[in-house]
């Protein structure tokens, strides 16, 4: 691929789809196991929220995981995104300042470290949306651009 446009598109592409599932995922997972979700918000947060929660939370992050993966409304969806795995990194950020931690012979805090590595992935995808080319955003401005000049 010569054209760097087309290999910047890409890059967005396999980013936006990659971090989109990566969140896709634990979102599907909330309306499968929502129990689980209840003991995490009473563990992490101390908040009761019921067990009808998850399952509002969980739909709306599959929407917004849809839509992003989508390139839809990219400055709203790609920072939502964002903003849903900053509450995880926040939440978990004790055991990120200290990931050599060992319980039982296993290090217990290496695993979360995954969460920087794709924190920094969020904060590119939403830095860089003016250069996703292939978005339905794009598609959908190129589409009423040309239905502009040829009327």
């Amino acid at each position: 691929m010569k054209n760097p446009e087309t290999r910047e598109a890409l890059a967005l592409l396999i980013l936006r789809t990659g971090l989109a599932w990566f969140l896709f995922v634990w979102a599907v997972n909330k309306i499968i196991e929502p129990g689980q979700y209840v003991r995490i918000w009473g563990y992490f947060h101390g908040v009761e929220i019921g067990q009808t929660m998850p399952y509002l939370m969980g739909g709306a992050q599959i929407a917004i995981c849809l839509l992003a993966a989508l390139g839809l409304w990219r400055v709203v969806s790609y920072g939502l995104l964002f903003l849903m795995h900053l509450v995880t990194v926040i939440v978990i950020f004790p055991s990120l300042v200290s990931p050599f931690v060992i319980e039982d012979g296993f290090p217990i805090n290496r695993n979360n470290a995954i969460a920087l590595a794709a924190l920094a992935g969020f904060t590119a995808l939403w830095l860089l949306r003016h250069r996703d080319h292939w978005s339905l955003d794009v598609w959908m401005q190129r589409r009423k651009n040309a239905a502009t000049a040829s009327d």
